[in-house]
């Protein structure tokens, strides 16, 4: 990955949405920062009806993005793209996470369905 950019640092496949379970998404590696831009879920397998998750630090799993609800997916393959307000009043701090920090997605009420759960960021030396 190029550092110093917006980019693609991982990518869970197939994710299961029928778990309510906290998954690892990215481990930032040793010498290194992260500060996360945005998740894209893709290729969502069904139409989701309950579906919620928060995403953040494995100890704060919701220091990136509270309670992100689902529930409004109604197309096969959808795919939607989260991330904080950027224009927020007040304007909201960015969260910065250090080498070995885990930045996981937490489900918190589950569809029976799979989906691609890419995340985006900045990967920076620390």
């Amino acid at each position: 990955m190029k550092e110093k950019s917006i980019g693609l640092v991982s990518q869970n496949l197939a994710f299961n949405m029928n778990s309510v379970a906290t998954t690892t998404l990215f481990t930032v590696p040793t010498g290194k920062e992260f500060t996360p831009f945005a998740i894209c879920v893709s290729k969502i397998s069904a139409t989701l009806a309950t579906f919620t998750a928060t995403f953040g630090q494995s100890g704060a799993k919701t220091d990136f993005l509270p309670t992100q609800t689902l529930s409004n997916i109604t197309t096969v393959g959808a795919s939607v793209w989260l991330q904080p307000v950027p224009n927020a009043t007040p304007a909201r701090e960015q969260v910065t996470y250090t080498a070995g920090e885990a930045f996981v997605i937490d489900v918190t009420a589950l569809d029976n369905a799979t989906c691609d759960v890419s995340v985006f960021g900045f990967l920076n030396d620390a």
